[in-house]
Parts: structure tokens; sequence; C-alpha cells
């Protein structure tokens, strides 16, 4: 077995951080474009309402997604920890059970949300005006959400392996051709909402070839069939840590079905649609300090593993402040360019109904402020971020869950709960950034004391 993993606890951490997050950052800024072009397309070619339409299909895609990701990061723990302990026998059973884990839940999951689509969509926070839009994205979609489960669990194994490259080329295939696709599909052959489904369908499909190409002959984790038969011990490691992930993801769903129906009963479905904006732009705007985060983990996993702790504590203090520089950056953006942001999802092209025109001409009025202010904590999030993932890459599994609770979970879902009955559609805005500065004071104070007791050379 070829040991480039080794690279991970010799070579310095700002050398490794800037090799691992680069690829990392350029592939969520791929994949962030590619669901930022989605959207536009689908809003400029089909209208504002695609745009909700597509914003309620995304917590269930989202969550069975979610499930690789999950195992993905949480068995990815697990693997560099072994890596970093010279255990290759233990990485090759990990690898092959989060395969398996990864394969039978996200297709159960697919089976049950295609047999009860009628009452999901219902229950995401669709109504009669894109309702029957919602339905056909969301059936398409569905038939190849198990391929992109896959390939998000697979990414984060390629990426424990020390192969950032890989993991960045296995988002930009699919991303790119997803663009491609749109074109054609939906401006070209003038499909409509099927069109982009099965735009999407089909860059799911070229990811998941992609990441079974790696494994045959890049990968230096060379499995063998009984490494798919589920061992106990492994499972119950692996499940522990990627509950944390899965948990986490399964809020955000439980958040945007919640966001949806609390918009739509405060406000109408342009304000859905804001939020399909908004929710774009927190995944396209974030990629560099999210491309930090996923460089941080592996590096702090396997030098945690390998008991060199001071290590761990540069690649902690590093990642901050990398992160921090970016996030300000970020937040200096939004607060300048809102406008021309959203602007750029809004179609002027003439031959429009007044009813689409008068959408648009709303959709524009309403999301620029309210993009500002679900941006208005971002420069203090890198703690929050970086500090869920340290107790996660160490393998402690009732922290890293906590943490990673803490901003949706604790403070945002009580917040759009109770501000919108004082404020209306405001209160949800509003509660965005007072739920990332509580939560990122929470996340630094137990951050500050595990770096104290844990992180103690011998």
């Amino acid at each position: 077995m070829k040991k480039n993993s080794d690279s991970l606890g010799t070579a310095s951490i700002s050398s490794l951080l800037i090799k691992q997050a680069v690829p990392a950052s350029i592939g969520i800024l791929v994949m962030s474009l590619n669901i930022i072009v989605d959207t536009i397309f689908v809003g400029r070619w089909i209208g504002p309402l695609a745009i909700s339409a597509i914003t309620v299909v995304l917590p269930v895609t989202f969550f069975i997604a979610a499930i690789g990701l999950a195992v993905g990061i949480g068995g990815s723990s697990v693997l560099s920890r072994a890596l970093g302990k010279g255990d290759d026998e233990k990485a090759l059973k990990v690898f092959g059970n989060q395969t398996t884990l990864t394969f039978l839940t996200s297709g159960l999951l697919a089976v049950l949300g295609l047999v009860f689509q009628d009452y999901a969509i219902n229950f995401f926070g669709a109504d009669d005006s894109f309702r029957d839009l919602a339905l056909t994205y969301y059936r398409i979609v569905l038939y190849g959400i198990v391929m992109l489960a896959m390939c998000m669990m697979g990414n984060n194994v390629i990426r424990a392996e020390g192969k950032p490259k890989f993991a960045m080329y296995a988002m930009m295939l699919p991303a790119i051709g997803n663009i491609g696709m749109d074109y054609v599909l939906i401006n070209v052959f003038d499909y409509g909402m099927a069109g982009a489904a099965w735009a999407t369908f089909i860059s799911y499909t070229v990811c998941f070839l992609f990441i079974v190409w790696f494994f045959i002959f890049k990968s230096e984790l060379r499995l063998k069939l009984r490494s798919f038969v589920l061992d106990s011990k492994i499972v119950k490691e692996i499940s522990g840590l990627s509950a944390v992930t899965l948990a986490r993801q399964g809020v955000i769903a439980i958040l945007t079905i919640l966001l949806n129906n609390v918009l739509i009963s405060y406000g109408d479905a342009i304000d859905v649609a804001s939020y399909g904006i908004i929710s774009r732009a927190l995944m396209f705007a974030l990629f560099p300090v999210i491309g930090v985060n996923q460089g941080f983990m592996p590096i702090a996993g396997y030098n945690f593993g390998a008991g060199k702790f001071q290590r761990v504590r540069e690649a902690i203090n590093t990642s901050v402040i990398y992160s921090g520089i970016l996030a300000l950056g970020i937040f200096i953006l939004i607060m300048i360019f809102a406008e021309p942001f959203v602007g750029i999802f809004i179609s002027n092209k003439s031959g429009q109904d007044l009813g689409t025109i008068a959408e648009n001409a709303e959709l524009l009025k309403r999301t620029p402020n309210a993009l500002r202010w679900v941006f208005a904590a971002t420069p203090v999030i890198v703690i929050q971020l970086i500090g869920g993932s340290y107790f996660q890459a160490i393998g402690r599994v009732i922290p890293a869950l906590l943490l990673n609770l803490t901003k949706q979970g604790f403070f945002l879902i009580p917040l759009i709960l109770i501000l919108p009955h004082y404020y209306g559609v405001f209160g949800v805005w509003i509660s965005f950034p007072i739920a990332d500065v509580l939560s990122t004071a929470v996340t630094g104070y137990f951050l500050r004391r595990a770096v104290k007791k844990d992180l103690v050379e011998p």
C-alpha cells in the first residue's frame, strides 16, 4: 500500500492546509457555481416560482445525500486515525463498511421518498402556485440520489487518503456537466423543470462514475469483498461519528422545511424564492471557509492519532487565522454587492407576462437586504466551524454532536419560531446573525477548554 497519507504527519501545517484546502475550496466553488448557475437558469428561463420549487425539494435531497456525507466524514475520521497509527487493515475495513452503509441507507430513504412523494412535497412547504413544478423536479432527482450519496461518502475518503486534487475533480466534473446539460435541456430543448432535473441526474451519474474509477485505479485502499461485510465494532465507531454530521444535516433539513413553512405563513412564494437565492449564496460565498475547514479535518485527525499534539494545536490556530481572513472578505463583498448578486437570478427578457414581471420586481426588492442580514455575522463563524470539526476529527462524539447542532438546533430554530411572531418575515432574517454570534461564543469556550486539556505533549 502506498503511504501518500504519511505527509499529513510530517509536512508543515501551513503547506498541508493549503494543499488540502485549495483543492477542496476549488471543488466546493465549482459545485456551488453549479448550484448557482442551475438556479440562475431556472429563474431566468422558467421563472421565480421555479426557484421556489427547487427550494422546497432541497430538504429531502439534501438529507438523503447527507447520509453519504455523514458516513464519509465520520468514517474518514476513523480512517485518518487508523492510517496515522499504521493500521492499514482497519482502514480497509472502515472504507468497505462506509460503502455498504451508505448504499443501503440512502437507497432505503430514496425508495420511501418516492413512495410518499405527494405527502413530502406538501410537508416541505409547497403551495398550489408551484406544487406541480416541485413534484416534477423531485421525482427525477430522487432517481439518482443514491449516486450522489455515494459520491459524498467517497469524496471524504479520497481527502482522508491525502489526495485532495482527486476530491476536487470529483466535484468539478459533474458541476461542469450539469451546467452544460442545463443549457441544452432547459434553453435549447425547452424541457422546463424536467430538463433541470435530468441535468442534475446526469451530474450525479458523472460524479459516481469518477469516484468508482478513482477507487479502482488510483486509491491506496485496495478493497476485497470481505471489506464490504459489516463489522459491528467498526459500524458502531463509524455511526457514532457519522451521527454528528447526520444530525447537523438533519437539523439543517428540518430548518429548511421550517423556513419554507414560516415564510409561506408570514409572507408568500416570493419570500421562499428569496431564501432559495440566499441559501445558494451561503453555499457559494463561503466556499473558501468551508474548504479550509475540510482541509483541517484530515490533518487534525491524522496527527491526533499519531500523538503529535503540537501539530494539532498549530492546525487549529492556522485554520482559524486563514478562514477568518477569508470570512471577513466575504462579509465585505456581500455588503457591497448584494443587489448585483440577486439581479443575476432575475430575467429581464422581453415578452414576459405581467405576472412574471411583477414577481421579478418584487424578488429584486426584497432579497438584497435579507441577504445582508443573513451574512451579518459571517466574520465570527470560523470559530464555530473549526471548533465543531476539531472534536469530530479526534473522535469525540458527544461534544462534536452538541457543538455542530448549536447554531441550527439550539439557537436558529427557536429564534425562527419566535421572532416572526413579532417582526414578520424580517424576524426570519435577523435570526441568522443572532444564532451565529451565540453559537460562536459557546463553541469558542469549549474549544479553548479542550485544547488546554487534550493537546498536552507527554
